[in-house]
């Protein structure tokens, strides 16, 4: 049992326990780590607590299936620092059990993923970026796929060719957009 203690203090991942009212009564150094809240800030507190608004119910339904033996795997949720950073965890929720194999709480382990979250959003405002730069722009634009298929159209090729966007996608560009002889 002491081994698996200081595993579990010790473990590079966010570990945390709570009991069946969700009151914590696990924290490792790594959760302490991450959030700034140390061992003795979190014991017997709510885990709700450290969370955001928007995720409250969503990781109280996740530990209520957990209780009910249903263990949860990669359920991202928002953990709030100690100076209100959000930290974003994947986390595997896994029913405690006690001697006689009784639900006494729920044992979460987690990773943080914080910076791929943030270089998803950063992609995909990239990505958006470039998609209104292509269909603003003052020239015509097209893409086709391998199979010569359309799967860009923008306004100015709208304006040019009279073909609204719906009406290329998905189809043969040379063989329905491109003049015979030309």
């Amino acid at each position: 049992a002491e081994d698996l203690q200081r595993f579990i203090e010790t473990a590079n991942a966010p570990i945390f326990g709570v009991n069946r009212d969700g009151q914590v009564t696990e924290w490792n150094c790594m959760a302490a780590q991450l959030s700034g809240f140390s061992k003795q800030d979190t014991m017997g507190q709510l885990l709700k607590d450290f969370i955001t608004d928007d995720y409250k119910d969503e990781v109280a339904a996740v530990l209520a299936r957990a209780l009910q033996g249903d263990e949860t795997a990669n359920f991202q949720f928002p953990l709030v620092s100690k100076t209100g950073k959000r930290i974003d965890i994947l986390l595997n929720a896994t029913t405690r059990r006690d001697d006689k194999g009784e639900v006494v709480g729920v044992v979460g382990v987690g990773q943080d993923i914080s910076a791929h979250s943030r270089a998803f959003e950063e992609t995909k405002t990239v990505a958006e970026d470039l998609m209104r730069l292509i269909d603003t722009a003052n020239a015509p634009i097209f893409g086709i796929d391998l199979n010569g298929c359309v799967n860009e159209w923008n306004r100015k090729a709208v304006e040019i060719s009279g073909w609204e966007k719906e009406e290329t996608y998905g189809k043969l560009l040379v063989a329905n957009f491109v003049p015979e002889g030309e």
